[in-house]
């Protein structure tokens, strides 16, 4: 197997990057925020695992991230881009409802939802890592973190809590003008639209990962969904293997 990397162009002319490993049923793969496909899913070798169990890994690096461009235009940024951004690559690979998997990681997971909840996403089965309720519902106070770290970037020291962010988004090279715009486009979830994900719903998250509330609340919300917890915090339970170990068991039961 070898990976391939392509691109196509989305609702308003931006450049998305698409990176591909594996034969068989689609499954669509979304990062975190500030990371990449190649963060998120091929260095800790989740495309490899699910690649060898049969499925065509499909890793899409958002805008603003990863290989994809990142526009400093405002209007680039409308609200529930990443949605409409992810609406386009299922359109673009020629998906129909239930043809294919989608699974998140934080701010992926987000999208999913989001996109799910309002009936914009119709996948067979549905992956939420990294994922609490308050990453959904209260969105505006993690938007704050975030935005924090870019706006005062250059003087954030080691021992604030903002660093270990500060110094993820520094080794990512994200373009910083552009990911905060981004941060603007993003709209809290009524969580009463959780009823509509009727998609059998995986939501696996880190032992010791709070950053987006509770993630066994989230499952309990879904009318379809289990829970799974994996060793590791907010950023390291994505680089250990039972993640993907997790989300290969649950697309293959």
């Amino acid at each position: 197997m070898s990976l391939s990397t392509d691109n196509f162009t989305s609702f308003d002319g931006t450049r998305l990057a698409i990176h591909t490993l594996g034969e068989g049923r689609p499954v669509i793969l979304l990062h975190g925020l500030f990371s990449s496909a190649q963060m998120n899913w091929i260095k800790w070798g989740h495309d490899t695992r699910l690649a060898e169990a049969g499925f065509k890994a499909i890793m899409l690096d958002f805008r603003v991230h990863g290989d994809s461009e990142a526009p400093r235009d405002p209007g680039a940024y409308p609200p529930g881009v990443l949605v409409r951004d992810v609406a386009e690559l299922i359109d673009h690979l020629g998906l129909a409802e239930g043809e294919y998997d989608l699974a998140g990681f934080s701010l992926g997971a987000r999208t999913a939802v989001h996109g799910c909840a309002n009936g914009v996403f119709a996948p067979r089965r549905l992956v939420l890592a990294g994922m609490g309720v308050s990453g959904l519902a209260d969105w505006k106070r993690r938007a704050g973190f975030f935005t924090r770290v870019i706006d005062e970037f250059d003087t954030i020291e080691r021992g604030d809590p903002a660093y270990l962010s500060r110094q993820f988004l520094k080794s990512q090279g994200v373009d910083r003008v552009a990911a905060r715009l981004l941060l603007s486009a993003f709209e809290d979830l009524d969580l009463t639209t959780l009823a509509n994900v009727t998609t059998p719903t995986l939501v696996i998250c880190g032992d010791r990962d709070q950053d987006n509330g509770s993630a066994q609340d989230l499952a309990a919300l879904l009318p379809n969904a289990i829970y799974v917890e994996v060793p590791g915090g907010h950023l390291d339970s994505a680089t250990k293997p039972d993640l993907g170990e997790g989300i290969v068991r649950f697309l293959t039961a």
